[in-house]
């Protein structure tokens, strides 16, 4: 699941938003988000969904199953 990890970094970044700012957004604690980059931790479900709907990208693309950002 590192794709996870570095393409939810990658897509943050795009944004230019802090970890920070995405943990507020997702409505998780810093050390929750931080722990998704770090691929320590990873969203539940419907924690993932939300990203892959505020990214405009799918889940498939997240998890590193596609390399197609588009839905």
């Amino acid at each position: 699941m590192e794709k996870f990890s570095e393409r939810l970094k990658e897509l943050r970044m795009e944004r230019g938003l802090k970890q920070r700012e995405m943990a507020d957004i997702c409505g998780v604690k810093l050390r929750s988000y931080q722990d998704y980059e770090y691929a320590k931790s990873y969203p539940m479900v419907p924690g993932l969904i939300f990203l892959a709907d505020f990214f405009a990208v799918s889940t498939d693309y997240l998890l590193g199953r596609s390399d197609r950002r588009e839905l």
